[in-house]
């Protein structure tokens, strides 16, 4: 798996933000930019194609919905990172070198979170 595209990304934005299904015509709108429908559509059948958006009829059209989370994108990708480091120790210890307070303290309760859920 690799990173979204300037596109894609902008797409997948749209529709975690929007919350809802929405049509190829709705997320062009959303996108506030200056593309082509035929552009935006090929690119969601793409993210379609790839298992990141599934899709439903409606009407000649279709409304489209992201398969994961924000959350859940960003987690395969630095489990991706992680893997393709060669040494994954090494390049966390990095990571968490380079994390501000806040963030550091983030991840503090979130291993605390994860270690209480896996103790029942």
């Amino acid at each position: 798996m690799r990173g979204f595209g300037d596109l894609e990304a902008a797409i997948m934005d749209r529709l975690w933000v929007r919350g809802e299904p929405a049509t190829v015509r709705e997320i062009l709108t959303d996108l506030e930019r200056e593309l082509a429908y035929t552009t935006v559509l090929t690119v969601v059948d793409n993210l379609f194609k790839k298992g990141w958006l599934r899709r439903e009829p409606a009407g000649r059209a279709h409304r489209y919905t992201p398969t994961a989370s924000r959350g859940e994108y960003g987690a395969r990708l630095m489990r991706e990172a992680l893997a393709e480091s060669g040494d994954p120790a090494q390049a966390m210890l990095r990571f968490v070198g380079e994390m501000s307070a806040a963030e550091a303290d983030t991840l503090r309760a979130a291993l605390a979170a994860y270690e209480k859920g896996t103790q029942r």
